[in-house]
């Protein structure tokens, strides 16, 4: 909500700013700090590069190209699988994330926008923290999935889960280089470096997906992080 009002206080500013850099002559303003520059993985995150990324998926086209400036840059690995409607769900510019800087336990779906902001969340976020924190870097993700064609809580009726549009990445653990493993349902609560890690990563992730949902929030959520793109900033 705060970045939100900073955003709505900053508007007139902000296009200043990008019809200033029209006129010829003018200083080059920082992408970061530009709303009209293309969306780049490494702009440090700020109120103005966090709404750039959520109104990517107002947008596919811009966000697709900025997903594959990302592969250009060797930050990820994907293949475009397009709009499939799969079962009774129907999804939309999906892409098939196969590796970034870590490996995945299984290769997974996710909208374009979902797989930027992992993109920005584990350069920005994960990296830094683990390599703070162990002297290393996350060389692995574990998961169960990011796409279910479902409703919320596999009720009956109701609404649909992020999960049925492939915008929600449920996270268990993670696997240093070293081998070290920490997950979600067994390492959370731990006083050491794994617990510290984990509670690190997850407190990231609030800066950069729509919410976060986490072992405090619910039941349901005692083993893995739901990092989703509805919302801006929930963290849970």
């Amino acid at each position: 909500m705060r970045d939100v009002l900073l955003i709505l206080l900053l508007i007139p500013g902000l296009i200043a700013v990008g019809l200033w850099q029209q006129w010829p002559g003018s200083a080059r303003v920082p992408s970061q700090f530009n709303p009209f520059a293309p969306f780049n993985v490494d702009d440090p995150l700020n109120a103005v590069t966090r709404f750039k990324l959520k109104t990517l998926d107002q947008d596919p086209q811009r966000c697709l190209s900025a997903l594959a400036r990302a592969r250009t840059q060797g930050a990820i690995d994907y293949v475009e699988v397009g709009s499939p409607e799969i079962g009774a769900c129907q999804l939309h510019d999906a892409v098939r994330v196969r590796s970034t800087s870590v490996r995945f336990s299984a290769s997974f779906l996710a909208s374009c926008p979902l797989a930027l902001s992992w993109v920005v969340f584990e350069r920005q976020r994960l990296q830094p923290a683990a390599r703070e924190i162990s002297g290393q870097d996350v060389a692995r993700v574990d998961h169960v999935g990011s796409f279910a064609c479902r409703n919320v809580y596999n009720r009956a009726s109701g609404r649909r889960s992020e999960h049925a549009t492939a915008e929600a990445f449920d996270v268990t653990g993670f696997r240093l280089q070293d081998g070290t493993r920490m997950t979600v349902s067994g390492h959370w609560r731990d006083e050491g470096a794994k617990g510290e890690l984990l509670r690190r990563a997850f407190n990231g992730s609030c800066d950069v997906f729509g919410n976060s949902l986490g072992p405090e929030y619910n039941a349901a959520h005692r083993d893995h992080f739901h990092l989703g793109m509805r919302g801006y900033g929930l963290c849970r």
